[in-house]
């Protein structure tokens, strides 16, 4: 499994990544998710050069082009609710991509809110079978989410190729995630912070991302 850490160069990436991190930008919900979105953008345009490529002639008013372009059929999926505004960002680079959603979540199974679990409760997507599967979730924390939105999307068929994407990751995200990815899947990262604190929140972070790009849950 390749690991591509954005946060190793730099590029403009980091600039949202700090408004991201910032608790005084995180007061404006808006601009929380549009650098959501925006990470999300230049994310898909650096997976855009992995993908495979065909030849097409373009017609155009003075005479014909000839021009590469991707041949993938690609399947952005997204973990819902968090990866709403991280998805978005991906369609507008890829935006004739099927789509899938998972709802895969965390589950405090202990009164401290120190263990969790996950529960899968919906899917909707189109079969994957040999296609390109984008994965996206802004947060890989414990990885469990991530983990079961994967087994959940491989009950529709087996992928060509498999990207997981997320804004911060952690090791232990990482590692939990590996067991269920082919050896030729990537995952590309703007961060990986150092890990997590009691309650499984990642440290540093941002904090919640469903809760800062959407309000507060129940």
């Amino acid at each position: 499994m390749k690991i591509i850490n954005f946060d190793e160069e730099n590029s403009v990436m980091h600039l949202y990544m700090a408004e991201l991190r910032d608790k005084n930008h995180q007061r404006n919900r808006l601009l929380f998710r549009n650098n959501i979105k925006r990470v999300g953008e230049l994310m898909a345009y650096e997976i855009s050069k992995s993908l495979d490529y065909k030849l097409k002639s373009v017609t155009t008013p003075l005479g014909i082009c000839d021009i590469q372009v991707p041949k993938d059929e690609i399947v952005v999926g997204t973990v819902l609710r968090a990866g709403l505004p991280f998805h978005e960002g991906f369609l507008q680079v890829f935006d004739r991509a099927e789509n899938a959603f998972v709802s895969a979540y965390r589950m405090y199974t202990n009164r401290e809110h120190t263990e969790v679990g996950v529960h899968t409760e919906y899917m909707a997507s189109p079969s994957i079978k040999g296609k390109t599967l984008i994965l996206v979730d802004p947060m890989l924390a414990t990885g469990g989410s991530m983990a079961a939105a994967i087994e959940a999307l491989y009950k529709t068929g087996k992928p060509r190729k498999i990207h997981i994407a997320s804004v911060i990751a952690t090791q232990e995200g990482i590692d939990t995630i590996r067991p269920v990815l082919p050896d030729d899947a990537t995952v590309w990262c703007a961060a990986i912070d150092a890990g997590m604190n009691e309650h499984k929140y990642i440290i540093p972070g941002f904090g919640d991302c469903g809760d800062l790009c959407y309000g507060e849950k129940l």
